[in-house]
C-alpha cells in the first residue's frame, strides 16, 4: 500500500527535486500532486486528501504558514513536513507550533527524508492495526448510510485521539473521497468538520462543568495537546477564547 503525498514548493527545480527524492526513498510513499503556491496546494489537499503534505515556508499568494494553519483547521489528520533554508529557521519554528511533524533544511537530504517517511509509515502501520477490528473489508457489503454511521460512531468513540480518514479508507478498501462523499450525504458535513464540532462541544462542556481543569488540560482531553492551537481553533469555531467562554458561563 502506498501513502499519498502533496508537495508545495515555488521553485520548479526544487519541486522536481523533492518529487524525485520521495520516489528515491522507496518506502511506500507516492507524490499524487504538486503546487507552486499555497492556494494551489490547499486546493490539492481539498481534492486529494493526502496522507502527507510537504511544504516550503515562503511561497507566493499564500505562504507556508497560512497554508499550514488552513490545513490544520480543516484537515487535522494530515501530517505536515516543512522545508526551509537556514535564514528562515525562526519562521519555520513558528510553523512547528501548528503541529508540524518534521522540519527539513534545503536542499533536502534524501537520507533525512527517508528516515522521516519511514517513521510516518511505521506510525500508519500501527494505527492501521488498531482499526482492523472495526473497519475491514466486510463493511464493503454494507449500504453507504451504514458505513457513514460506522465512521461517525468511530469518531464519537475516539474524538480525543488522532483520527485519519485515509487509514480508515485503506482498511475499508475505499477512497477517502468516497467516504467523505457518503458521510456528507448522511450528516451534511465532512468527517473532519464533524470531528472538530464534536471536540468543541466536549470542550465547552468541560470548561463549564470542570473548573478544576486548566485550558491546557481541556485541550489535551479533546485531542489538542498544544494549548495555543486548541485556543485558536476554539475561538475560530465559537468566536470567543476558552478562558472567556468559561468566564461568560460561570
Amino acid at each position: 500500500m502506498n501513502y499519498s503525498v502533496v508537495i508545495a514548493e515555488d521553485e520548479a527545480l526544487l519541486l522536481e527535486n523533492i518529487i524525485k527524492k520521495v520516489a528515491a526513498a522507496d518506502v511506500g510513499f507516492e507524490v499524487i500532486g504538486s503546487a507552486q503556491t499555497g492556494i494551489q496546494a490547499y486546493d490539492l489537499v481539498e481534492e486529494l486528501n493526502p496522507d502527507v503534505l510537504i511544504t516550503d515556508i515562503r511561497m507566493p499568494v499564500m505562504d507556508g504558514l497560512e497554508l499550514i494553519k488552513k490545513v490544520r483547521d480543516y484537515h487535522p489528520s494530515i501530517d505536515i513536513i516543512i522545508t526551509s533554508g537556514y535564514s528562515e529557521f525562526d519562521y519555520a519554528r513558528t510553523a512547528i507550533r501548528y503541529q508540524v511533524c518534521e522540519y527539513l533544511l534545503k536542499p533536502v537530504d534524501v537520507a533525512e527524508l527517508k528516515a522521516i517517511l519511514m517513521k510516518l509509515r511505521d506510525k500508519y502501520l500501527m494505527e492501521r492495526d488498531t482499526l482492523e477490528d472495526m473497519f475491514n473489508a466486510n463493511l464493503s457489503a454494507q449500504a453507504p448510510a451504514d458505513i457513514a454511521n460506522t465512521i461517525r460512531d468511530y469518531i464519537i468513540q475516539n474524538f480525543n485521539e488522532e483520527i485519519s480518514l485515509n487509514l480508515i479508507a485503506h482498511n475499508m478498501n475505499y477512497s477517502a473521497s468516497y467516504l467523505t462523499k457518503i458521510f456528507c450525504q448522511q450528516f451534511d458535513c465532512t468527517p473532519s468538520k464533524y470531528l472538530i464540532s464534536l471536540r468543541m462541544q466536549k470542550a465547552q462542556q468541560l470548561l463549564v462543568h470542570h473548573p478544576e481543569l486548566s485550558v491546557r488540560q481541556i485541550g489535551e482531553a479533546v485531542g489538542y495537546p498544544e494549548q495555543g492551537y486548541f485556543s485558536r481553533i476554539f475561538k475560530k469555531q465559537t468566536g470567543i477564547s476558552p478562558a472567556d467562554y468559561r468566564e461568560k458561563k460561570a
